[in-house]
């Protein structure tokens, strides 16, 4: 049997601003409000970065509707030309979808809200067709229940176990995103961990696998770096308690310096950080291969920093100064609304595989 997962508050998410506004309008202004001049990134590379780390953290879900071209371009103050480069460049990545006559929208990847519905609605017709049956037969509804319960029960614990790759950025914190996703499995199953640079540098993917596991923004890039027929699941990922309980007691005082790896998501780290530490007023960011990152770091109390900085992060700050990982854990929801149910329909396919005459 599955082990019992952890507990976990959605609502401690990194949100955009949790205001009563119509989505649409909150998702425009949270884009063009994020963009920060001051940042020694481009600012057509901050927005993908935003639209790219939404999209990871399931604040833009699949299906929600962007801001057109000129709307974002007019409320951020950049040119029409940027914003509508950043939306070629997402859609060549399959992030998002150009729907003609309707606008552009967060893409659902080859396993669409549309097609998951009209399945559970055909699965509604049958199950209602069985009751129906059931009475017709004079039989009461429990003992089609306990039937139905049998047979679920059934198919959970026979056949052989799942195999399942995670594959992220870094393979430390990735191998950590495989072990919180291994709470959730059955006691048998698998779960081993690799980067996108492994894959794109030509190491094999680890096989057999029945299902792979990504982050939600990269499940397209990683479909075309795997054998073809795995599926592959998109997580969205919160802030860990760890790091949430960390921030929120940093010293109102301090002065907090805020070391990313990716430039896209550059503009991003210093609002989550301010999420859970909104007493902190003395912030500033830096890129991990910023020239001046060693004076950067000797005049800050206190080092937040991008998984896979660490090392470099902690050979030059001074001795005495506080250091501290702003690390992601997958959405518990995602793992139940999004993960579960992909291993339950390939435990049934292994299982009709294996129930077949030889």
């Amino acid at each position: 049997m599955p082990k019992s997962p952890p507990s976990s508050d959605h609502s401690e998410s990194i949100r955009y601003n949790g205001s009563e506004q119509a989505p649409e309008e909150r998702i425009l202004n949270n884009l063009a409000g994020a963009l920060d001049r001051s940042l020694p990134v481009p600012l057509g590379i901050q927005l993908r970065g935003l639209i790219e780390f939404g999209i990871a953290l399931g604040e833009l879900p699949a299906g929600q509707r962007l801001p057109s071209v000129r709307e974002l371009a007019e409320r951020a103050g950049i040119a029409n030309m940027t914003v509508a480069t950043v939306y070629r460049e997402l859609r060549e990545a399959g992030l998002i979808e150009a729907k003609p006559g309707a606008g552009t929208y967060v893409g659902d990847g080859h396993t669409s809200d549309g097609l998951r519905s009209s399945a559970i609605r055909k699965i509604q017709r049958r199950i209602e067709s069985l009751f129906n049956e059931a009475e017709e037969l004079g039989l009461a509804p429990s003992v089609v229940s306990s039937l139905v319960n049998a047979r679920a029960a059934r198919g959970r614990t026979h056949g052989r176990p799942l195999r399942l790759v995670m594959v992220g950025n870094f393979i430390d914190t990735t191998q950590q995103y495989a072990d919180r996703i291994k709470e959730y499995l059955q006691a048998d199953d698998t779960i081993v961990a690799t980067t996108v640079d492994a894959l794109q540098a030509g190491e094999p993917f680890p096989q057999p696998c029945d299902v792979c596991v990504t982050l939600a923004h990269r499940r397209g890039e990683v479909e075309h770096l795997i054998p073809s027929g795995i599926p592959v699941v998109g997580l969205s990922f919160i802030p860990s308690e760890e790091t949430r309980a960390q921030l929120a007691v940093i010293d109102p005082m301090a002065r907090v310096g805020i070391v990313s790896i990716f430039p896209e998501f550059m503009a991003l780290m210093k609002p989550g950080v301010l999420r859970f530490a909104p007493h902190v007023s003395d912030v500033d960011v830096r890129m991990l291969t910023a020239p001046d990152l060693e004076a950067f770091l000797a005049s800050v109390d206190v080092a937040i920093y991008a998984s896979g900085a660490e090392a470099k992060v902690k050979q030059l700050l001074p001795p005495g100064r506080q250091a501290m990982e702003f690390r992601y854990v997958p959405d518990p929801h995602a793992i139940r609304a999004t993960l579960l149910p992909v291993l339950e329909r390939q435990r049934s396919s292994n299982n009709r595989q294996e129930d077949k005459p030889s």
